[in-house]
């Protein structure tokens, strides 16, 4: 599927993506809440979401050589079959909830979501015509951007069906949901896209461009420095530390995922305008690779502002988080564009899922060090505040990872057009 923009199949798949997506953002902020009245400590909370996110590092290496192998209608459909089933299985047993079944429930969704990310961004590079690399940053940013946006709408929806309904009706009202969204992609989605002729070995997935290697490595940093803080011990530090409620933790979560989704659908317009990403220019490339290494420096702003609060109070806290808001969401943008620009051939699947790989192997070490942290601290401002100089310690990874990035576009752009590239006195040099 190249030539022209199928906006159908983009709606159908965009459409899976948010449901789905509104399903995991509730049951995140569910199953945190509901294990935190049953008493369970940080460190247990998080370990459930390593568990999660474990299952996501492998689901999105298998899921990239499954879905070029049966093509991406087949993973996206798994993804949101598999959703389905955690759901109705939490709700089956409410009133029987063991530690070791939510964990297993966890996982599945884990696999699930993986499964359905990079299954929908995969889908993006076949929907849009060849060559259109303008078309693909704001799409992919449309894409990523709402997804955020529902995600935090779906930490207050968590929050607010487990006050207002309990437990089982709330997990049982989001399974109807996913069924809705998988019937209609099994109507409209051809099954088609995404296959390839040859799955290969995963180091062939990094070893034909370099610069999803260093992508990588980079994502997964940055997003251990968000979960570190993010995950566990931010909605600890509004629940116990400001006394807020189930429904008040999850509107503020929301409020900041939606405003980062926000940001992140907007990002394009401030990184530039769709003639500067056409394909071809050879210094483009350059330029976008040194765009992110500087926003990623330019997180350690508000991360080491709020750490070197001892007692935060709420303004400090909003206009911090805010501001990581603004710059974490152009990276992620950044990121989410590069991947799609790198990945090439028929391979597109297994690159973007190696990519994903990555990403979920930093929410991992970031949940695992969030849970250790807190369960370290004295106290719920004293954990929020060591998990903030941990997520700084990982900005200086990513922003690190982000230079090889910059020397192998140069060494791109450099093949493609020296003398074009030789002429540019004011690129940074690596």
């Amino acid at each position: 599927m190249t030539g022209e923009f199928h906006k159908g199949q983009y709606a159908v798949v965009t459409g899976a993506y948010w449901a789905f997506t509104l399903t995991d953002g509730a049951l995140r902020m569910l199953v945190l809440l509901f294990l935190h009245d049953l008493g369970r400590s940080p460190l247990e909370i998080a370990g459930l979401f390593l568990f999660y996110e474990f299952f996501g590092i492998v689901t999105n290496l298998a899921g990239g050589a499954l879905g070029a192998r049966f093509g991406l209608r087949l993973t996206l459909l798994l993804g949101l079959l598999l959703q389905g089933g955690a759901l109705a299985g939490l709700a089956t047993q409410a009133t029987a909830l063991s530690l070791p079944l939510v964990m297993g429930l966890q996982a599945l969704s884990g696999i699930a979501k993986d499964l359905t990310k990079m299954s929908a961004k995969s889908y993006i590079k076949f929907l849009v015509a060849a060559g259109d690399q303008g078309g693909l940053m704001r799409i992919v940013a449309w894409l990523t951007g709402s997804k955020n946006t529902l995600k935090g709408a779906g930490f207050f929806l968590g929050g607010l069906l487990l006050q207002t309904f309990g437990f089982a009706t709330a997990c049982w009202s989001m399974a109807a949901g996913i069924a809705l969204a998988w019937l209609v992609s099994v109507v409209v989605l051809p099954a088609a896209a995404g296959k390839a002729k040859t799955v290969g070995k995963p180091r062939e997935w990094f070893a034909h461009d370099r610069r999803v290697l260093w992508l990588s490595i980079s994502r997964c940093a940055l997003f251990a420095a968000r979960d570190a803080w993010f995950v566990i011990a931010l909605p600890l530090f509004l629940a116990v530390q400001w006394q807020w409620s189930h429904a008040q933790v999850g509107a503020f979560m929301a409020v900041w995922v939606m405003g980062y989704g926000v940001i992140q659908a907007l990002a394009p317009s401030w990184l530039g305008s769709p003639k500067a990403f056409a394909e071809g220019d050879a210094k483009q490339g350059v330029r976008r690779a040194g765009a992110l290494v500087l926003w990623t420096v330019a997180l350690w702003v508000p991360l080491v502002a709020l750490a070197r609060l001892t007692d935060p109070t709420p303004p400090q806290v909003v206009l911090g988080l805010g501001g990581f808001a603004l710059i974490f969401a152009t990276c992620s943008a950044l990121h989410s564009y590069l991947i799609l620009a790198y990945a090439s051939g028929e391979r597109v699947s297994q690159q973007v899922g190696a990519y994903y790989a990555a990403n979920a192997s930093g929410r991992l070490l970031g949940t695992l060090l969030s849970g250790v942290l807190v369960h370290l601290a004295l106290g719920p401002a004293e954990g929020l505040r060591w998990t903030l100089w941990g997520a700084s310690l990982l900005v200086g990874i990513a922003a690190l990872a982000g230079w090889p990035l910059h020397r192998e576009e140069r060494a791109q752009a450099a093949s493609a057009s020296p003398s074009e590239l030789q002429q540019d006195g004011n690129l940074p040099r690596s």
